[in-house]
Parts: structure tokens; C-alpha cells; sequence
């Protein structure tokens, strides 16, 4: 089978390639990339006016199944992704049952076979249950596929429970993803503290929640040579501390998602239950040193945090409301408009941050065009506007604040492992 990619603008930051030509995929595989490329292929795809880039990773993505599935499940979380350009996928652990045995991390791997859509890499929880108590057996599911640990939703609280989950994760050189909260300081909060949840009578959850969470779990890669990655960091002390981090030599990472670089508190105002996520939307200080973050290499990563929630969860007001909103579909024309077109990232160094890092961070090929590797490729029109609409999302929710949304940036293409299953815009897999 070939595949040839016609007249796109090639963007590969693992190989610092940025040209105007075509690339051809011959039976799964990256087998050439020129600026013209002459030869009879199966199928052709006309690229002009399109990015060229390595298949979207998502380190951060919530499927619900097992136990959820009213939210979302395998099958509609993997098309959600594909139509966001994303070619890989790690799923959280925070499903019913938890992810936290071979049997589960089986059922998802063969779920995932049957979507015979994108790749969906299980993420194991850290304790058992997430109930924090007992200790995964971690050796048992790094083998079984999970890709890293994380409690997320939750954190572990215990500080000796953490600190033997990081030695034992260096020893298997298994990545921890933490969800930086401390519990009893976010307490029953439902947005930012500062002036504005005084305002509107809503309890606030404070900066130092995260932060302390944030701190403490540096120090202990640090002490236990643990590779950390933070999910979803919303402060700025959250970020300064990851630099500094970084200058100390700390195996640590961090990601953020595209709702907490582009809204702030304010978009709160009116208690749309879409607004309401953990963390919380943070001030425009928060934001500004996100970006600051994003900007100068602080933070490599940005992952959706995909976290759909039926309608009706969602309709019971702000503070009753389950914390959370889908991503997927958005994430590229939010990085695009927010980022590229505001100057803060060149197009190389967005998608960086959504496939060539990411790939790293997970020790998988992916997040590049190199000859020979897996030709997992996203094909993006940058010029594309439109206004965000909720009602063609895949995704099974629709619980998302950008509804309306005017926004620059389409996924034209999705390209797995040569297998095309998003076609100028639509998913090209069979529904079922």
C-alpha cells in the first residue's frame, strides 16, 4: 500500500525539517520525503496549504471506560481523538475499576484493538484503588503495557507511601505522572481563590493546594531519581519551582493544558458548570507565567486533560457540578490561535509540544517523520476559521467552554500508521 502526501509544508522538529514538499508512506512506514516526489501510489492526498507534522500525542485523556462509559468509552474517546489529529493516546487510570491490574490494562489494550482507531496507551494508577493505601504491583502491569503511574483525580497524600511508589518507579524506570492537589487545602473548593469566588460566593481553592504538592514531589525525584512529570500546572509558583527543578538537574517534566493557557478566572463569572475544572482557572498572572513556561522550554508538553462528563452531570449548577471538560477536538485550534497566532510558539514548537515531546516523555516512537519509523502523521490547514461548535463534537460529551468559540487551525487529516481515518475532516471509520 502507498500513500503520497502531495505539496505540504513538512514540519518535523525531531529532525529540525521544515519544507515544502511530499512525503510517502509505503505499507505503514515514512519511506521518503522530498520536495517533489514522483511516483504511482494508491492513494494521494493533496496537502497545499497544510502543515505536514508527526501524528498528535495526548499524555492526558480521561475514556471513563471501564464504568463510565454514559461519559465516553474506548471506541468514541478514540474517535474524539482522531479527529483532533491525535495518532496516540495515554489513557488516566481513574475508571471503575481503577486501572491498577493486568486484567484491566488487558480489557483496555483489547478495546483498543477493537476501535482499530488511534493507539491507546493505559496509564496504571500508583495505589490500589487509588485508595491510597497499597501499592500497585507495578512490575505486573509496566509489563502488561501501562505506559506510566499516576492517581490522578487524586493525590497520594502519604509522603512515605509516595516516596517508596518513586523508588520503586526509578528501579523500573517508570514514569510518574502527578496530579499535584493537597485535599485537605483545596478542601471542598470549586474555582480560584482570590477576589472574584468573594464575588460570586463560591468557596476558592488556593494557589498554595498545588503548589505544595508540586514542591514536595520534586524534592522526592529529586531524591529518589524518579522521572516526574506534572500534569496539568496552573500556577506560576508551579512553574517556577519546575525551572528551577530543571537548573538542579531533576528528572521532572510538565504539561499544560490548553483551557488553563487560554481562559483565566473570569470566565467563571457567570457559573457556566463548563468552566468548572480541576485545577481551577487561575488569575491572568498564572496565566501569563504559563505562557512564560510554555515559551521559554519550562514546560515541553501540552495534553488536553479530555475529561468528558454527560450533559446532565453537568446541568446541576457550578457548585454541584462534576469538575471537568472534553478537549480533544479543540486542543489544535486553541495551540494554533492562542499561541502560534499571538507569536508566543512558532508551528515547529507547538508541535513539538504535542508530539515530539510527548514522545519522549513516554520513551515510544512517534512525534517524528523519520525514514523507517511509523508513518503516524497529522495533516492541518492553519488558515482554517470557523467558530468552535459543540454539536459535531465525536466525542460521546459536549461539556467544553469554547462553544462559540471563533478560532483558527483545522485537523484536515489523521494518518495511523498509514491507515487514514480522519479524511478531509471526517472520520473516515466505519461507524458502529
Amino acid at each position: 500500500m502507498k500513500l503520497l502526501i502531495k505539496n505540504g509544508h513538512i514540519l518535523d522538529p525531531a529532525t529540525n525539517t521544515d519544507i515544502h514538499g511530499d512525503v510517502l508512506v509505503i505499507e505503514g512506514k515514512i519511506a521518503d520525503i522530498q520536495q517533489e516526489i514522483l511516483v504511482r501510489a494508491d492513494e494521494e492526498i493533496d496537502a497545499a496549504g497544510c502543515w505536514v507534522v508527526p501524528g498528535l500525542i495526548d499524555v492526558h485523556v480521561h475514556l471513563r471506560e471501564p464504568g463510565f462509559e454514559h461519559k465516553e468509552n474506548i471506541l468514541t474517546g478514540s474517535r474524539s481523538a482522531a479527529m483532533g489529529g491525535f495518532t496516540t493516546i495515554c489513557c488516566m487510570p481513574n475508571t471503575n475499576p481503577v486501572i491498577d491490574s493486568v486484567k484491566v490494562v488487558d480489557y483496555i489494550q483489547e478495546k483498543s484493538r477493537e476501535a482499530d482507531l488511534v493507539r491507546v496507551l493505559p496509564i496504571g494508577s500508583i495505589t490500589l484503588g487509588q485508595q491510597g493505601k497499597e501499592l500497585v504491583p507495578l512490575k505486573e502491569i509496566k509489563r502488561a503495557g501501562i505506559c506510566g503511574i499516576s492517581e490522578d483525580g487524586k493525590t497520594v497524600m502519604n509522603i512515605e507511601l509516595m516516596e517508596r511508589a518513586m523508588e520503586l518507579a526509578a528501579e523500573l524506570n517508570v514514569t510518574i505522572f502527578s496530579h499535584c492537589e493537597d485535599h485537605k487545602i483545596a478542601g471542598d473548593g470549586v474555582m480560584n481563590q482570590g477576589k472574584l469566588n468573594n464575588i460570586l460566593n463560591l468557596k476558592g481553592i488556593p494557589n498554595e493546594a498545588e503548589d505544595l504538592i508540586t514542591e514536595r514531589d520534586i524534592l522526592l525525584a529529586k531524591k529518589t531519581g524518579a522521572k516526574l512529570h506534572l500534569c496539568h500546572v496552573s500556577t506560576k509558583d508551579s512553574v517556577h519551582l519546575v525551572r528551577e527543578a530543571k537548573l538542579r538537574g531533576v528528572k521532572v517534566t510538565a504539561e499544560v493544558s490548553p483551557h488553563h493557557f487560554t481562559l483565566t478566572e473570569e470566565a467563571v463569572e457567570d457559573k457556566n458548570p463548563n468552566t468548572k475544572m480541576n485545577p481551577p482557572l487561575r488569575s491572568s498572572e498564572d496565566v501569563a507565567e504559563l505562557i512564560k513556561g510554555l515559551k521559554d522550554g519550562t514546560i515541553e508538553i501540552i495534553a488536553t486533560d479530555h475529561a468528558p462528563h454527560h450533559e446532565d452531570e453537568k446541568a446541576v449548577g457550578f457548585e454541584k457540578a462534576p469538575f471537568g471538560i472534553v478537549g480533544l477536538e479543540t486542543a489544535v485550534a486553541l495551540g494554533l490561535t492562542e499561541l502560534v497566532d499571538k507569536g508566543i510558539l512558532t508551528p515547529t514548537q507547538l508541535i513539538e509540544k504535542m508530539s515530539t515531546n510527548p514522545a519522549k516523555l513516554l520513551g515510544i516512537e512517534g512525534g517524528s517523520l523519520k525514514i523507517g519509523d511509523r508513518a503516524d502523521i497529522t495533516i492541518i490547514n492553519p488558515n482554517e476559521e470557523y467558530e468552535i461548535n459543540k454539536n459535531s463534537f465525536v466525542s460521546k460529551s459536549k461539556n467544553t467552554p469554547f462553544h462559540g468559540r471563533p478560532v483558527k487551525g483545522k485537523v484536515i487529516h489523521t494518518i495511523v500508521e498509514g491507515k487514514i481515518v480522519v479524511q478531509n475532516g471526517k472520520l473516515k471509520a466505519v461507524e458502529s
